[in-house]
């Protein structure tokens, strides 16, 4: 599937801790095999970027700065935030590629070389629109968007996203682009 994985861009709610709900740095708590997922991309040469949708910021209730350095704090080599809410129209929140792309710029990537991991059926779409790799995680709301497309309760561009693989948890999801 592909040659050499570049890099893995990650979600952060739901996907790496907390729950589907956003919890605000200082509160926000790791799941307990989140460490040894990104040290083992880490381990084996990949990149990890953070890629996440924060609307709070826009309201006030946190800011970027807050959520860029509990992301370093982690381990991510870099972090994406989409600071605005659905209605302001921005053009890059999720589901649009462009966080994605804008990585792909500044590092070099080859984006058909990368991997999105995501509890979110926007996360997958992103993937799609910029040729990714799409891997769902079943946490956060990864159990209940997995179970709207089972459904066919998507439609177009989001049937189309069906994820590479669907992982129990991060830890799964990066043995499995991995292997």
């Amino acid at each position: 599937m592909l040659n050499k994985l570049q890099a893995v861009f990650i979600d952060r709610d739901g996907t790496i801790g907390g729950t589907d709900e956003v919890t605000y740095p200082g509160a926000f708590q790791l799941f307990s095999y989140t460490k040894e997922s990104l040290d083992t991309l880490k381990n084996a040469g990949v990149r990890i970027y953070s890629f996440t949708n924060q609307p709070g910021i826009s309201r006030g209730e946190g800011s970027i700065a807050d959520f860029r350095n509990e992301l370093y704090s982690f381990g991510f080599d870099d972090v994406y935030i989409c600071p605005h809410q659905h209605e302001e129209g921005c053009s890059c929140r999720k589901p649009s590629p462009a966080l994605l792309i804008q990585a792909a710029r500044e590092y070099n990537l080859e984006l058909g070389n990368c991997a999105v991991i995501g509890d979110r059926w926007t996360d997958m779409i992103a993937a799609h629109r910029a040729g990714c790799v799409k891997v769902l995680v079943t946490t956060g709301s990864g159990e209940k968007d997995l179970s709207k497309f089972q459904s066919n309760q998507f439609f177009g561009e989001w049937l189309e996203a069906t994820p590479d693989y669907v992982a129990e948890n991060l830890l799964d999801a990066v043995n499995w682009l991995l292997k």
